[in-house]
């Protein structure tokens, strides 16, 4: 694992040399200390925060603020890795000039390296505003959480001739645009496939199949800290909630019983002196 920086530049040269990209989302420091330590490439702040971490059904209530907050944290954690901040729901609808401002609050107060955008057509005068601001922008496609309530709820997107087409035709477009990569959320693996072969910029897949030029996860979801729900795409590489769980119930125990502290856990005063204070 190489100590170097992973920038924007990395993700573009990855593809080129066929080095697949890894990528992972965080929330806080000690976990981006960590998966920075592993030799994770990228990390996504992303809006699932809303469901991991506040506990909403979706990811609709997360604010600007919120994305900040926790990007902050990740930034002092991470060193290596290319630290990526979605911008929320709102955040880039309503007009190219909030979106660029919003964008540089990511930059400026919360120390990303790049912002994440879902869409395609319908957002590409915000993305071309967004990168003439000189701020990097990964694209997201396929299945996009924010237009959840638009879509009737978590599908997979693409399996039609005329749904496969537009999120092609879209992809094509943000690479016009100068996006450096996009994420292909819950589409066919075939469908990827093709997108990938297609672009010059990486993609990066969750729940796209193996031939996307990366991948994605959300860490709560990989490590099973996280049960609301478990797509079809996640692989649980450790169980932590199961650890997490036995080892709270055996502290419940331990001081219940008294057995916890025990005497390497306790400081000690000269006898002398407590005498005294009876």
């Amino acid at each position: 694992m190489s100590n170097k920086k992973f920038t924007t530049a990395s993700f573009l040269q990855s593809k080129a040399n066929g080095d697949k990209i890894t990528m992972l989302t965080a929330y806080d420091y000690s976990t981006a200390k960590l998966l920075d330590e592993a030799g994770i490439d990228s990390l996504l702040v992303g809006d699932s925060l809303g469901m991991v971490m506040l506990g909403y059904d979706n990811t609709l209530q997360v604010t600007v603020d919120d994305i900040i907050h926790h990007c902050k944290a990740v930034s002092r954690g991470a060193k290596r890795a290319l630290i990526v901040a979605d911008m929320p729901f709102l955040s880039y609808h309503i007009s190219v000039e909030e979106s660029v401002r919003n964008a540089g609050r990511m930059i400026q107060e919360a120390n990303a390296h790049a912002v994440k955008l879902e869409g395609g057509e319908e957002v590409i005068d915000k993305v071309r505003a967004i990168i003439k601001a000189q701020i990097p922008v990964m694209g997201h496609l396929g299945l996009t959480p924010q237009s959840v309530n638009m879509m009737g709820g978590y599908k997979v997107q693409g399996k039609s001739e005329a749904q496969a087409r537009k999120i092609l035709d879209d992809a094509l477009l943000l690479q016009e645009a100068g996006v450096f990569a996009i994420v292909l959320e819950c589409v066919p693996e075939q469908l990827a496939k093709i997108i990938s072969e297609k672009l010059e910029i990486p993609t990066i897949g969750i729940g796209a199949g193996k031939y996307c030029d990366g991948q994605i996860l959300v860490t709560q979801d990989m490590f099973g800290m996280y049960s609301d729900m478990k797509p079809k795409f996640v692989k649980q590489y450790s169980q932590l909630g199961g650890v997490i769980k036995q080892g709270c119930e055996q502290y419940i125990n331990e001081t219940k019983a008294m057995t916890f502290p025990a005497p390497e856990h306790t400081f000690t005063i000269d006898e002398e002196i407590i005498k005294k204070l009876y």
